[in-house]
C-alpha cells in the first residue's frame, strides 16, 4: 500500500559531526544495484493510502499501465546490460519508486534518488555523489514539474515519458528536463487544426485541473481563436472533486456544441466517462489527447455509445521484441518482500497472496495463476505507445553515458565510471541514435523530441470489437502544407456550429455579446456579393439576383430597336419626307407669284437645311462611338445655323423689300441674291469655326456614365469641352433671337401675305423649345437626355417647316386663285359691305 510514515527525530543542541537523517528512509519499489544507477518514478498506486482492493474497485487502469511502465524500464536496463555494443563492461542499476500520484511523494522520492537515504544510515559524510545519474519519470506533468524543479539545481537530468505540459520546455525554469513524448505546444495546435479540418467552429472544452490540462487547454484556446473556432465553454475538474465534475457534466448536457475537446488525463477521463454514462449523454463528438484516446481501459460495454467515433492524437509506438515475455514472467515468488507486486497480483487475480488477516481478499491464491490468462493493459501487447517512450528514455541515458565514458563496442570504456550527473546532462543534449526498432531518438534545444502523432479514431472492427484505428498523421517537423490530416473515419461526422452557414447573398452579422461564430445572416446590399463577407462588385459589374456572383451591368443607350428609338426615327423620317414633299411642291410652282415673292432661292436652301436637321437627329440614336459623338453634335450645330441663317436672310429680305417700296429707297441693290448667299455663308462659317476649335481641343467622346443608376451603365456621348458645347448652342440661340426680333418688327407690314408674321411664329416656337430644352437636358437621366435633345431638334424643325411653308402650300395647292401677283401685292378690290 502507498502509506509512508515520516518520523521526526529530535537533535541534540550539541553539534554532532557529519550529517544525520531526519525522518524514515524511503525505500524503492524495485531496485538493483549497478555500477551506474538510474532512478525511476511511477504512480503504481492511485493515491496515498490506497490499498490493493480499494484501488482495484476505483481504478485499475493506472495500476496496470504504470506497473507495465516500471517493468519496461527494468527490461530496457537488463537488455542494455546484456549488450556489448552499448556500455560494454558497465552494469546499469535502477531504483524505481512509487509516487502514488502525489506531488509530495514525487518530491520525496526524488530526494531519495538524489541523496540515497538508505546509504546515509551508515554514512556520515555530507559530500557524497548523487545516488543516480538520471531520473526516468514521471507520467503526470504536475508531478514531473515538482521533480524537475527539485533536482534541477543539482544538475540531475530528468527524462519523462508522458509529461506533455508545454511549460516544461522552458529551459530557464527546467534546465535539466528532457522527454520522449512531444510537447503539448504542438498537440494543442494540432487539435485546433484538426477541429478546423472537419469544419467544426463551435466546440466545448473540458480539461483536467492540473498543469497538463490547464496549460494544454490554454494553448488550444489560443490556437483555436487563430483558426476561427469559438469555444462555447471551457471548464475544468479534478478526479478528487466529484461536485465540480457533476457541474461540468451538467454544462456539457445543456450546451449546444456537439463537439467536445477533452484535454484530460486518463484518471479524469474515467470519472468523466462514468458520469456521462450514468446520465446517458450521447451524440457528442469527443476530441481526445494522447492521455486517453488509446486507453483500452475505457473500452467497456456501455462506453462506445459515448466515445464511439472519438478522434484525437496518439504518440507513435512500435513493438519491442522480448518485452511481452518479460512482463508476463512477473510473479510474487520472485519478489517475496515487495508489497507493490503483492498488491498488483492480488488486484489482478482477486485473491490473497499471504495468509495474513490484513489482506483485502479472503480467497487465497493457488500459486498457479499466470499473467498470460489476463487481458488488461498490463498484458495488452498493443499498449506500446507510452511503453515505447520509457524504452527510449532509458536508451537515451545509456547512449549519453556511452558517449561520456568514451566507450568502444566490445572494448570497454576509457573513462572512470565515477561520472557526474551534469556530465550526463551535457551528453544528453547531444545524443542522437537509432534504436533497433528503426526509430531515431534526439532532443531539440528545449529537451523535446520531434513532434509526431498518429490521428486515431474509435471504430468498430469486423468482429464488433472497438479498434483504435490510425486514420491519419501529423508531423510538426514538416512544412505546414505537408503536416496533413487524412481521415477514413467510419462514423458520421456531426455538425457543430453556433450558427449555420449563411446562404448565398447574405453576410454574417455578429450578435452582440456573443463569440464571432454566433451570427445572424443579413442580406448583402445591392451591388455586393458574399464570399466570406459581402464585397462590392467592380465598377462595371453588379450583383445577380442571388447576390452570389458579379455580372456585367446592363449597358443602356438609345437604340434603334427599342420603342422610343423607333418612334423618334419615324418622326425624323416623316419630317424629312414632308420637307422633301414641300420642296417638290415649291419646285413645281417655282414660277408662281407666291413662291417667287418669298425668295425662292432662300426657301429651297431652307428646305435643304431642314432636311439635314431632320436627318441629323438620326445620328443621336444608336451605340455611341468616337465618330458618332463628334458627328452628332457638329452636324446638329452646323445644320441648325444654316437653317436659322436662311430664315434670318428671308427676314432681312422682307424688311429690305418694304424699305425698297418707299420713295427714294435704294436698299435692295445692297441686299440682293449675292449678298443673301454671302450672309448665309458667313453665319454658317462662324459655326463651322466654333465646331473645328471644339473638335480640335476637346471633342466629344463616348463615356460610360454610372452615376444615375447603380445597376446600369449609361453609354452616352460626353460633350468634352462644355465651353465648346454651349458656344454652339449659344450661337444658335443668338441667331434665333436676332431673327425673332427682326421678324417681330416686320410682322405688320402691309402685305396680303406677310412672311415676317409666320417667321415670328416659327422663331417663337423655336426659342420656346430650346429654352425648355436646357433644364430638361440637364435633369434627364441616361438615354432620356438623348431623347430630349432629339425631341428639341424635331420640334423646332417641324415648327419652322409648318409656320413658314404650310401657309404657302395651302395657297398653292388649295387656294390657287390667291396665288396671283395682284393678291400678293395687295391690289385686289375690297368687298362691298
Amino acid at each position: 500500500p502507498c502509506v509512508r510514515l515520516r518520523i521526526s527525530l529530535s537533535l541534540s543542541i550539541y553539534p554532532s559531526p557529519g550529517c544525520q537523517l531526519l525522518g524514515t528512509t524511503v525505500m524503492p519499489s524495485f531496485s538493483q544495484e549497478g555500477q551506474i544507477n538510474l532512478g525511476g518514478e511511477f504512480s503504481l498506486h492511485e493515491k496515498p493510502g490506497a490499498t490493493s482492493k480499494s484501488f482495484w474497485q476505483q481504478n485499475t487502469t493506472a495500476f496496470n499501465i504504470e506497473f507495465r511502465l516500471a517493468q519496461t524500464m527494468v527490461f530496457a536496463i537488463e537488455e542494455i546490460n546484456n549488450r556489448t555494443d552499448i556500455l560494454p563492461g558497465v552494469t546499469l542499476g535502477y531504483k524505481i519508486y512509487d509516487t502514488c500520484a502525489s506531488v509530495t511523494f514525487s518530491v520525496q522520492s526524488a530526494m531519495a534518488l538524489m541523496n540515497g537515504y538508505e546509504e546515509m544510515l551508515t554514512d556520515t559524510s555530507c559530500s557524497r555523489p548523487a545516488a543516480v545519474k538520471a531520473i526516468i519519470g514521471e507520467s503526470g506533468s504536475t508531478n514531473t514539474i515538482a521533480i524537475a524543479a527539485s533536482v534541477g539545481l543539482f544538475q540531475i537530468p530528468v527524462i519523462s515519458h508522458f509529461a506533455t505540459c508545454a511549460c516544461l520546455s522552458d529551459r530557464k525554469e527546467y534546465p535539466t528536463f528532457f522527454r520522449t513524448i512531444p510537447s503539448d505546444y504542438y498537440q494543442s495546435r494540432a487539435l485546433a487544426q484538426l477541429v478546423k479540418h472537419f469544419g467544426w467552429t463551435w466546440v466545448g472544452a473540458v480539461r483536467s485541473d492540473s498543469d497538463y490540462g490547464n496549460n494544454g487547454m490554454a494553448t488550444f484556446v489560443e490556437a483555436a481563436k487563430q483558426e476561427g473556432i469559438c469555444i462555447e465553454y471551457s471548464v475544468k475538474f479534478h478526479r478528487t472533486e466529484p461536485e465540480k465534475l457533476l457541474k461540468v457534466v451538467e454544462l456539457i448536457k445543456r450546451g449546444t456544441a456537439k463537439v467536445v475537446v477533452a484535454f484530460v488525463a486518463l484518471l479524469e477521463m474515467n470519472s468523466l466517462l462514468e458520469q456521462l454514462t450514468v446520465q446517458n449523454i450521447t451524440g457528442l463528438q469527443l476530441i481526445g489527447t494522447e492521455g486517453w484516446i488509446t486507453a483500452s481501459s475505457l473500452v467497456r460495454p456501455s462506453s462506445y455509445r459515448i466515445l464511439g467515433g472519438s478522434i484525437g492524437f496518439a504518440v507513435t509506438g512500435t513493438k519491442i521484441n522480448g518485452l511481452k515475455e518479460f512482463v508476463l514472467k512477473l510473479h510474487p515468488s520472485n519478489h517475496p518482500n515487495n508489497s507493490d507486486v503483492k498488491d498488483f497480483w492480488e488486484a489482478a487475480f482477486q485473491c490473497s497472496v499471504t495468509k495474513e488477516t490484513s489482506s483485502n481478499y479472503k480467497t487465497p491464491c493457488t500459486g498457479s495463476e499466470s499473467l498470460t490468462e489476463l487481458k488488461n493493459q498490463y498484458t495488452d501487447e498493443s499498449e506500446i505507445r507510452i511503453t515505447n517512450n520509457v524504452y527510449k528514455a532509458v536508451y537515451a541515458v545509456a547512449y549519453s553515458l556511452h558517449s561520456q565514458l568514451e566507450c568502444m563496442p566490445q572494448k570497454g570504456c576509457a573513462k572512470n565510471l565515477q561520472t557526474e550527473p551534469w556530465q550526463v546532462l551535457d551528453a544528453l543534449k547531444k545524443v542522437n541514435f537509432t534504436l533497433r526498432t528503426g526509430e531515431r531518438v534526439f532532443f531539440d534545444g528545449n529537451g523535446d523530441p520531434a513532434a509526431k502523432y498518429e490521428v486515431v479514431n474509435w471504430q468498430l472492427g469486423p468482429n464488433g470489437a472497438v479498434e483504435f484505428k490510425a486514420v491519419g498523421y501529423y508531423d510538426a517537423t514538416l512544412p505546414p502544407v505537408f503536416r496533413g490530416f487524412m481521415c477514413s473515419c467510419a462514423t458520421q461526422k456531426p455538425t457543430s456550429v453556433c450558427s449555420e452557414s449563411c446562404p448565398s447573398g447574405t453576410r454574417k452579422a455578429v450578435r452582440r455579446g456573443k463569440p464571432v461564430c454566433c451570427y445572424d445572416c443579413v442580406p448583402c446590399a445591392e451591388g455586393e456579393i458574399n464570399s466570406n463577407d459581402c464585397i462590392p462588385c467592380d465598377l462595371e459589374y453588379w450583383s445577380n439576383e442571388k447576390r452570389d456572383r458579379c455580372v456585367l451591368k446592363t449597358v443602356e443607350f438609345l437604340s434603334f430597336e427599342e420603342v422610343m428609338g423607333i418612334v423618334l426615327v419615324i418622326f425624323s423620317l416623316f419630317g424629312t419626307c414632308l420637307t422633301v414633299l414641300v420642296a417638290v411642291v415649291f419646285l413645281a410652282h417655282k414660277n408662281t407669284p407666291i413662291v417667287r415673292a418669298n425668295n425662292s432661292e432662300l426657301s429651297f436652301l431652307l428646305l435643304f437645311s431642314l432636311t439635314l436637321c431632320f436627318l441629323c437627329s438620326l445620328t443621336f440614336i444608336g451605340r455611341p462611338s468616337q465618330w458618332s459623338c463628334m458627328l452628332r453634335h457638329t452636324a446638329f450645330g452646323v445644320t441648325f445655323v444654316l437653317c436659322i441663317s436662311c430664315v434670318l436672310g428671308k427676314t432681312i429680305v422682307v424688311l429690305m423689300a418694304f424699305r425698297a417700296t418707299l420713295p427714294g429707297s435704294n436698299v435692295m441693290k445692297w441686299f440682293g441674291p449675292p449678298q443673301q448667299r454671302l450672309t448665309v455663308l458667313a453665319f454658317t462659317l462662324i459655326q463651322v469655326l466654333i465646331c473645328v476649335l471644339w473638335l480640335t481641343f476637346s471633342p466629344p467622346f463616348p463615356n460610360k456614365n454610372m452615376k444615375y443608376y447603380k445597376d446600369k451603365v449609361i453609354l452616352e456621348c460626353d460633350v468634352g469641352s462644355a465651353v465648346g458645347f454651349w458656344a454652339v448652342l449659344g450661337y444658335i440661340g443668338l441667331l434665333s433671337l436676332m431673327c425673332f426680333v427682326l421678324a417681330f418688327l416686320a410682322r405688320k407690314l402691309p402685305d396680303n401675305f406677310n412672311e415676317a408674321k409666320f417667321i415670328t411664329f416659327s422663331m417663337l416656337i423655336f426659342c420656346a423649345v430650346w429654352i425648355t430644352f436646357i433644364p430638361a437636358y440637364v435633369s434627364s437621366p441616361g438615354k432620356f437626355t438623348v431623347a430630349v435633345e432629339i425631341f428639341a431638334i424635331l420640334a423646332s424643325s417641324f415648327g419652322l417647316l409648318f409656320c413658314i411653308f404650310v401657309p404657302k402650300c395651302y395657297i398653292v395647292l388649295l387656294k390657287p386663285e390667291l396665288n396671283s401677283r395682284k393678291h400678293v401685292m395687295g391690289k385686289m378690290p375690297k368687298k362691298s359691305l
